[in-house]
């Protein structure tokens, strides 16, 4: 079996079950910063699992295209959309192998994607890549000093973000940083709720 096809497995794994592996409701970050989103926004989320982020854009009025590698996670996200009387469009996508849309969207939400460091690189590119002049990128992952934690996050240190490699991995980028930080938060939600987490936050806008 190739890597590749390994890979997609232990995803569609993962996402069999009828429980919503992180909750349906939206990441914290997200929706504290609602009052950034605009009725009638194009929104791309990424990664976006069983859509309980792409659902909640919809339900503010967005038109969201939600993106994620497992066939089995995008037919929760449709369920979930439909539960609320919302439509979202999903694409089963290889993030890194996908044929990205190119200055298509108003806003780009992606949370807790944690490829190596070369590829993050790679990554924040094609998420800026998509964005039309002005539109805004907002993005919280695990940070490294998650590393230390029994709630969750990789055990690579690669596959970790800090500041510094959030700034470096958007060098050359047309790109302004609106906010970029390093925090410990409280989950309200997903896997651990209740429990610390070390992320980076960021919040970009496309310059051109």
């Amino acid at each position: 079996m190739s890597e590749k096809r390994s890979k997609q497995q232990s995803w569609e794994e993962r996402y069999a079950g009828e429980n919503y592996l992180f909750g349906t409701e939206p990441n914290d970050f997200l929706a504290e910063e609602a009052a950034r989103l605009v009725p009638g926004q194009r929104a791309l989320a990424v990664a976006d699992g069983e859509g309980r982020n792409g659902v909640w854009l919809a339900g503010k009025g967005l038109d969201v295209l939600s993106v994620d590698f497992s066939a089995n996670a995008l037919v929760k996200a449709r369920a979930l959309a439909a539960e609320r009387g919302l439509t979202i469009k999903t694409e089963q996508a290889d993030l890194f192998a996908w044929d990205w849309p190119v200055a298509a969207f108003d806003l780009a939400v992606a949370f807790f994607i944690q490829p190596g460091r070369a590829q993050q690189r790679i990554l924040f590119a094609a998420m800026l890549a998509a964005l039309k002049p002005g539109g805004m990128l907002i993005f919280e992952a695990h940070a490294k000093a998650q590393a230390a934690s029994e709630f969750g996050g990789p055990d690579n240190p690669d596959h970790l973000y800090s500041a510094a490699t959030v700034r470096e991995a958007l060098a050359g980028v047309e790109a302004e940083i609106v906010i970029l930080e390093e925090k410990t938060i409280i989950r309200r939600g997903g896997r651990h709720p209740g429990k610390p987490a070390a992320v980076v936050r960021l919040i970009a806008r496309r310059s051109v």
